[in-house]
């Protein structure tokens, strides 16, 4: 049994990045063996396990074979003689596919650490066509390093293009697109994601209301300067949400339950789609109108989310209103309704004088 680091751990050390996780092929064992050394299987399609003090992840080295077009269409065989070769030929790129043995020499079959050198994103083999995630993941790498110079490899951004060409992006399933989406989301330059899926002709497909040249990656690149919250990002994406005539999709909405996104992406998406326009021209409504806008974006519970807003407002267009909002909400929300609950009101009643209370004091601020 010979234990190797793969993957993310070896490329990010080249890189002289951070480390943000290890994980470990195994060559020569079985899962029985494994579990009398004390790991605890946690894969159910494939044979990974934990280790019992470092809570690493060790996973059995292993070949898989394109089955059915789905995502799960694999079969899986990891047995003893599966090789570290055979297991690092199935990932998806060369900068992914080197490894450290336990005396830490560097076992690089494919290539991978040249491709770092020359700042290449190359497909290991042609098995990269046969997993569309691969699409997906590519296009977040190109995310996270397209600031210190990588592109993708011609003959890769072919494979991807004779990709979408054959239907296999139609077998993404949506839980996976979002993982993706929500990773390049949190990349520097989360943009690249979409160019990148535009080249290969997947854009259209996935995201259809995002025109690449229109001003939702615009507004995605204001937004990351600003912020590294994905949410914040997604809600500056989502603003001009659709930017040209579309189908069914042409809604954020739909989009949002497409790929059954958390419920705090929609709400915010939904609210910075419409309420923008109020908050852009906030300084100019009379107190009546502002108190509206503060309960629809309902401030005195939601203060995040208000904070949140605020910063995908300012994406947008550099509004400085946004400072100005939460100032004038701060103030409100430490006004003291004690006395008015004291009075055994409630219901709407409650609500009203609250409310009222609420107005006569931003009526005096302004």
């Amino acid at each position: 049994m010979k234990f190797y680091l793969v993957g993310g751990a070896v490329r990010d050390e080249l890189l002289g990045m951070p480390i943000k996780e290890r994980d470990w092929v195994v060559v020569g064992s079985s899962p029985q063996e494994m579990k009398r050394l004390g790991f605890q299987q946690v894969g159910k399609e494939f044979p990974v396990f934990l280790h019992p003090k470092t809570r690493e992840e060790y996973a059995l080295a292993r070949i898989e074979n394109k089955t059915n077009p789905c995502y799960k269409g694999f079969s899986v065989e990891a047995s003893p003689d599966v090789t570290l070769n055979d297991d690092l030929l199935r990932r998806d790129l060369t900068i992914n596919a080197m490894a450290r043995d336990e005396d830490g020499n560097l076992l690089d079959p494919y290539g991978g650490k040249a491709d770092l050198a020359k700042k290449n994103l190359r497909h290991v083999s042609p098995a990269f066509k046969e997993d569309p995630v691969r699409i997906l993941r590519i296009a977040r790498f190109l995310a996270r390093y397209q600031s210190i110079g990588f592109v993708i490899d011609p003959a890769t951004m072919q494979l991807m293009q004779e990709m979408v060409a054959s239907g296999e992006v139609d077998a993404l399933v949506a839980e996976r697109v979002f993982k993706e989406l929500e990773r390049a989301l949190a990349e520097p330059h989360p943009e690249a994601f979409f160019n990148t899926l535009a080249a290969c002709g997947a854009l259209a497909i996935l995201f259809p209301g995002i025109d690449p040249r229109g001003e939702s990656l615009k507004t995605l690149i204001a937004a990351a300067k600003i912020t590294g919250k994905p949410v914040i990002r997604f809600a500056a994406l989502m603003h001009t949400y659709p930017e040209r005539p579309i189908t069914h999709l042409a809604s954020i909405k739909e989009i949002c339950k497409r790929y059954r996104t958390p419920v705090y992406y929609q709400e915010l998406a939904m609210l910075v789609h419409q309420h923008y326009r109020t908050g852009a021209r906030a300084t100019s409504l009379n107190a009546e109108a502002l108190l509206d806008f503060f309960y629809a974006l309902d401030i005195f519970r939601r203060h995040e989310r208000f904070s949140d807003f605020l910063i995908a407002m300012k994406a947008i267009d550099g509004n400085t209103a946004s400072q100005w909002l939460e100032s004038i909400a701060n103030q409100l929300r430490t006004l003291d309704i004690k006395p008015l609950i004291a009075k055994g009101l409630d219901g709407k009643t409650l609500g009203d004088e609250i409310r009222e209370y609420r107005l006569k004091e931003l009526k005096r601020v302004l």
